[in-house]
């Protein structure tokens, strides 16, 4: 495989690992943390944000060891998959249901978000949106308390208006994968750009968007929000870093989305807490 060759050091924040051995490519594309992390290296990627498979209906508590212990001696930073019981309804049917549903054995807990915050394997959190819900209040709360920052997957089934009603001015940093637009909807990354304006703490992840235009739109207009993501491994990494490498755009604002902007965000990704 040809290695890229460039000037920058440059972390991801957007990498599927799988927490076990798992043959079944039903469920997408499933590659060797050996072979991830070569991969990795081959794009010029010193540092990974990790994290398991969505799944509906089960429980993250074992999945999110497995990716810490695959995690342990390599340039791997595990975040925890939690899960929720809401649904972004507004109307009458929808708010009831909200109220009246109970987490069960499978949902995240607050108490399982402090176990997570203090446990020094893992640093941040994960969620889809369209496959884990949205977290009720009580767990908002626990991810308030514990200000670690969430990555969320975002688009058609999990819009930026829904993210700011539910997830955005919180005290923790979110961080909206795939410009809020997957898949490839132009519309909603222009407004998932446009809501940085009103929330400091919103920050957009490069994983699967497509269009030069929005990405250099961001970082132009909001240069210390961009997020560098792959999206690996469905995503090759060689192919996200050229991605960004080929925009019309300096020097100084492809380090702040290679790696500037997220290790200020997540002080873990810094060049001397490597392992």
């Amino acid at each position: 495989m040809l290695e890229l060759e460039h000037r920058f050091r440059v972390v991801d924040v957007s990498v599927r690992l799988s927490p076990v051995d798992d043959s079944d490519t039903s469920r997408g594309l499933t590659i060797t943390p050996d072979r991830l992390e070569r991969e990795m290296h081959q794009a010029g990627i010193t540092r990974s944000i990790v994290f398991p498979p969505s799944r509906a209906g089960t429980s993250y508590v074992a999945p999110n060891n497995g990716v810490a212990r695959r995690s342990v001696d390599r340039p791997f930073v595990a975040f925890a998959r939690i899960n929720g019981t809401q649904t972004p309804g507004r109307n009458a049917t929808g708010r009831l249901r909200n109220a009246v549903r109970q987490r069960t054995d499978h949902h995240t807990s607050p108490s399982d978000i402090e176990k997570y915050a203090y446990d020094d394997r893992f640093h941040g959190f994960v969620l889809d949106p369209t496959v884990d819900g949205y977290p009720d209040d009580d767990v908002l709360a626990a991810l308030e308390d514990v200000d670690l920052p969430v990555i969320v997957r975002g688009g058609v089934d999990a819009p930026p208006e829904t993210l700011a009603s539910l997830l955005l001015g919180r005290s923790f940093p979110v961080v909206v994968g795939r410009f809020g637009g997957h898949p490839l909807s132009q519309p909603l990354m222009n407004e998932m750009i446009d809501l940085l304006g009103e929330y400091d703490d919103c920050y957009l992840e490069t994983s699967f968007v497509r269009y030069r235009e929005q990405l250099e739109r961001a970082l132009f207009e909001h240069p210390d929000r961009v997020f560098f993501g792959s999206g690996a491994p469905a995503c090759h990494p060689n192919v996200a870093v050229m991605e960004i490498l080929t925009l019309d755009v300096s020097g100084d604002l492809l380090r702040r989305a290679f790696s500037k902007n997220a290790c200020r965000v997540i002080d873990v990704l810094t060049p001397d807490s490597g392992p």
